[in-house]
């Protein structure tokens, strides 16, 4: 069983298709329901700040101790450059249910992350360049997976450390902030910011988006918004968007 997350599409891509390959299935942590221990466990999600997704974080927490033996667990983290110590963080989560990790590798991805000065999408070139390198990369997971293979093979980064250990918590505490969202005049009020959040944290009111308080900073909807009227603050100003792998 694969457990995923995804926001704009790159980690739903990276687990659909590695269930392919695999003949494992798929499940959306935020709509699912878990579904008891198997012979495969597999963790798919996009690296946030360095971290874990508090969603997927959340979901493991929830999880019951294992007691279930010979279980192969696997993590594939996607990320726009690096993960620090993102894999480390998951399995000291995972052990506290009595859960080893077997695999972890990270697939480099397109960037998404919008919300900061400094960040924002990659250009066109880097971006299908990317996209082209992960297909291959994803398939030698997959046969790692069918292979049972233990191993570690992600790309920390510079000061690995510091930035999970320092930068992840801040972004936990002020990095989500959905008082911060909001559409501008251009807004048609076409609802596809609200369909594509994938915790239901937009309404529409009156025609337009409303954002609730369990914002988890995805960015989806930045993303898909056809008329750029979603803005986060001005942190959003002039900056691109993703939508290649961003489907509803």
């Amino acid at each position: 069983m694969i457990y995923y997350f995804s926001g704009t599409g790159n980690s739903k891509h990276v687990a659909q298709c590695l269930a392919e390959e695999t003949g494992d299935d798929l499940k959306f942590i935020p709509t699912c329901e878990f579904q008891g221990y198997s012979d495969v466990l597999g963790f798919v999600f996009p690296v946030y700040s360095w971290g874990v997704p508090a969603i997927v974080l959340d979901f493991i927490r929830a999880l019951p101790v294992c007691d279930k033996e010979d279980m192969y667990v696997f993590m594939v983290a996607t990320c726009g450059d690096d993960v620090g110590m993102t894999d480390k963080m998951l399995e000291k989560e995972l052990r506290a249910k009595n859960i080893g990790l077997d695999l972890s590798f990270s697939v480099t991805m397109p960037n998404t992350y919008v919300l900061l000065p400094g960040f924002d999408v990659d250009a066109k070139d880097v971006e299908q360049l990317k996209l082209n390198k992960s297909k291959v990369r994803i398939s030698v997971i997959a046969q790692k997976i069918n292979s049972r293979i233990n191993e570690t093979d992600v790309v920390r980064g510079g000061m690995a450390w510091l930035k999970t250990r320092m930068i992840y918590p801040l972004f936990t505490k002020y990095g989500m902030n959905s008082a911060k969202w909001h559409a501008e005049d251009s807004c048609v009020g076409c609802e596809l910011c609200s369909k594509v959040c994938p915790v239901s944290n937009i309404i529409m009111v009156d025609g337009k988006p409303e954002w609730k308080s369990k914002c988890i900073s995805c960015t989806a909807c930045y993303h898909v918004c056809p008329q750029q009227a979603v803005q986060y603050g001005n942190a959003t100003q002039n900056k691109g968007q993703y939508r290649t792998l961003l489907k509803l």
